[in-house]
């Protein structure tokens, strides 16, 4: 624990971690002002793609957590960034959240339903067939496919409830063809928060609930791999996985000393 404290940067998994839904879980009050008292390098780094960094700040305000905009990043500003890096004013149709698209829109990324560069489909409460035949026959047309984030799963305050990889997946299945994945844990979006943070990789640790995104993107990046049991990942099936996080703990409120 005291080389957990010792680090200079924190990245932190959202969903599960800091909230469920809307409410906050335990020791994240404490944290967040351990976090600041000792002057830590600090980033909410989330998969999910449905808020904006001003949305998630906001909710957390309302949680009774004032954190600064500049500490969040999410999968669909990683999502953005890349499509505009691989082809600067392209077009999308888009499944997802405002979120997405917000940040398709500030990089210069229209939305089109009748010959898109790509389909990107990112969690949402309004996935249905209609737009499922329309993402397939785009992808069956030529566009490519694109995922914000890995995620099957993912917790609510109801529970365990699909996520986007589970969207993506009839789309794959009817048109034969491999989404991309932006998100967590590919290194595309853990390097972007390293260098938000300004902390080398070696100094920097990586909390997370999900053994398959947050803890293998620590692992892969050279993070101290943080395992908290507020989410997705139970002691139980963190067994079946073939890497281990160096620390297990029951919430991140176990963190301040």
């Amino acid at each position: 624990m005291e080389q957990l404290r010792n680090k200079k940067g924190f990245i932190c998994d959202m969903d599960g971690v800091i909230y469920h839904g809307n409410y906050l879980l335990p020791g994240v009050k404490e944290f967040v002002t351990w976090l600041y008292r000792e002057d830590k390098k600090f980033l909410f780094l989330t998969n999910g793609s449905g808020k904006s960094p001003l949305e998630l700040q906001l909710k957390l305000y309302r949680m009774g957590l004032d954190v600064d905009e500049s500490h969040f990043y999410t999968s669909a500003l990683a999502t953005a960034k890349f499509l505009n890096r691989q082809k600067p004013n392209c077009s999308a149709y888009v499944i997802g959240e405002p979120g997405l698209y917000n940040a398709l829109h500030d990089v210069g990324i229209t939305i089109n339903d009748i010959d898109p560069d790509y389909v990107v489909v990112g969690e949402t409460n309004n996935y249905n067939y209609d737009s499922i035949c329309r993402a397939v026959a785009h992808v069956r047309n030529g566009a490519r496919l694109i995922g914000t984030s890995t995620d099957l799963t993912g917790p609510s305050e109801h529970g365990i409830v699909p996520a986007c990889r589970a969207l993506v997946s009839p789309i794959e299945m009817a048109t034969r063809k491999i989404a991309y994945f932006v998100g967590k844990p590919n290194p595309l979006m853990m390097r972007t928060g390293l260098r938000m943070l300004g902390v080398h990789s070696d100094e920097t640790a990586m909390i997370g609930d999900r053994m398959d995104t947050d803890i293998i993107a620590g692992i892969e990046s050279g993070l101290d791999p943080i395992l908290v049991l507020t989410g997705v990942t139970t002691e139980h099936s963190m067994k079946k996985f073939p890497y281990r996080p160096r620390l297990v703990l029951n919430g991140v409120g176990d963190i301040p000393a």
